[in-house]
């Protein structure tokens, strides 16, 4: 993996979160909605969207805290979409051929998310 500054580093994640974030949008926009399965599609797209937009509000916060804090909801909001594309697929509302790009894409950001809280807790505890 390739070393950026953390400027550099934040912009290229907000472009990947963005990214993401649309590409869930266009999977979800080619489901049939139903009554019932409206109500979790919606809930999908919210916490892949919230992942973009909090990532981006984190990287422009004011404070190491303010970052953490943003962050800690980033990591959630990936969980949630994992456990929705989970939820979907159980459903047979998805079928596994259509997000398995997603979904991988999902896990490693969650990856990479839940590894900078930790690092940044560990900084505030040991600080």
């Amino acid at each position: 993996m390739e070393k950026y500054d953390v400027k550099t580093f934040n912009q290229k994640m907000r472009v990947r979160t963005k990214v993401f974030a649309i590409e869930v949008y266009r999977i979800m926009n080619s489901v049939r909605l139903t009554e019932v399965n409206r109500i979790v599609v919606k809930q999908l797209l919210r916490s892949a969207t919230s992942v973009a937009a909090n990532y981006s509000s984190a990287t422009r916060g004011r404070s190491e805290a303010e970052f953490y804090s943003k962050i800690c909801i980033v990591v959630e909001e990936c969980d949630e979409t994992l456990f929705w594309f989970d939820f979907l697929l159980t459903a047979e509302v998805l079928k596994p051929e259509q997000i398995k790009e997603i979904k991988r894409e999902t896990e490693e950001l969650l990856n990479i998310f839940s590894t900078i809280k930790k690092k940044l807790k560990t900084k505030r505890y040991n600080s």
